[in-house]
């Protein structure tokens, strides 16, 4: 005699699925707990203030950040008015014209010589790199104080002396532009180890095969490969390079602020701020808020339309070697 089995019960049958919409609740419920300080912080540090500002920048707000009588454009035309902060776009537009092709050019020699490297290359790719690590402002002042501090014993007037050169006040001298060698040179000691570190990245993620097609095909010496293969091929990771630089450039004031706004005697003085620099004196020292935002906001929207332009003309976001 066969025994009957009884069909299965359905009564537990929705048991998995109310197992697996608790799960999600649970998942969601972790989700908001963990991203709402980063949310919150976002919208009260980040976002309302960027909106506050721009209504500052709208209204006559001197001494206080509470807005004030509403002045429209008034606040932007006063500071295209003001001389000092066309000098400032000026000296931006310099120094961005200087350090962005010499950072591009040697971080991207440094990734070669690194990259042909059959041993030590982790260490020297270490030591390129940790200056990136270094604080912008202890940078500053080790050149301003140290390396180029003026006086016989510095380091630069040192090595100057070695060819018969007299001591120099690197930061104080004008004419010609000492400073310049000062400002240059602490940026890119600073940032060269980092964009080394992208280029080097996007060589190594190059096929060796094409290389080894390329001697196949007689592009023997390695001139002809970099030409040929190599800078090609980084085209993307060049294009980001330029673009984080040229923004970067924008941004500069740490070392501007800690080396150049120190009134010192036959310097440049307000002609050597960069935008922020004139931004932050002219917002904390004469608290005039209302013509400060107008003024981060101009220079906000100058590096996103350069940006953007700057994407446009070279195709961000093409294949490689496209």
């Amino acid at each position: 005699m066969a025994l009957k089995t009884a069909p299965p019960s359905t009564v537990d049958a929705p048991a998995p699925a109310r197992r697996r919409r608790r799960a999600d609740r649970s998942a969601w419920w972790a989700f908001l707990l963990l991203t709402a300080p980063l949310v919150i912080g976002l919208l009260v540090f980040k976002y309302v203030a960027m909106a506050w500002g721009l209504l500052l920048s709208f209204s006559q707000a001197r001494g206080t950040i509470a807005l004030g009588t509403w002045v429209g454009f008034a606040n932007y035309a006063t500071l295209f008015e003001d001389p000092q902060f066309r000098k400032s776009l000026t000296m931006i537009v310099a120094f961005t014209v200087i350090i962005v092709p010499l950072t591009f050019a040697i971080s991207l020699g440094l990734a070669v010589l690194v990259n042909r490297l059959r041993r030590g290359r982790a260490f020297f790719r270490t030591t390129f790199f940790l200056p990136a690590a270094v604080s912008y402002v202890v940078a500053s002042l080790v050149w301003k104080m140290s390396l180029f501090s003026g006086v016989p014993s510095s380091a630069a007037n040192s090595l100057a002396g070695l060819f018969g050169q007299e001591p120099t006040a690197w930061i104080a001298t004008v004419d010609p532009p000492l400073y310049w060698v000062v400002l240059v040179t602490v940026r890119l000691w600073l940032q060269v180890g980092l964009y080394m570190i992208l280029f080097l990245a996007g060589i190594q993620d190059i096929p060796n095969e094409m290389y080894e097609a390329a001697r196949v095909d007689g592009a023997s010496g390695e001139w002809k490969l970099f030409r040929h293969i190599t800078f090609p091929l980084l085209r993307n990771t060049s294009v980001a390079v330029t673009l984080l630089l040229v923004i970067n450039a924008f941004q500069a004031f740490d070392e501007f602020y800690n080396l150049l706004s120190t009134g010192l005697a036959g310097g440049p003085g307000p002609d050597g701020r960069p935008p922020l620099v004139y931004l932050y004196d002219l917002a904390l020292a004469q608290q005039n808020y209302g013509v400060g935002s107008a003024g981060a906001f101009v220079v906000t929207l100058l590096i996103v339309v350069v940006t953007l332009l700057q994407s446009r003309a070279v195709g961000f976001g093409k294949g490689d070697g496209e």
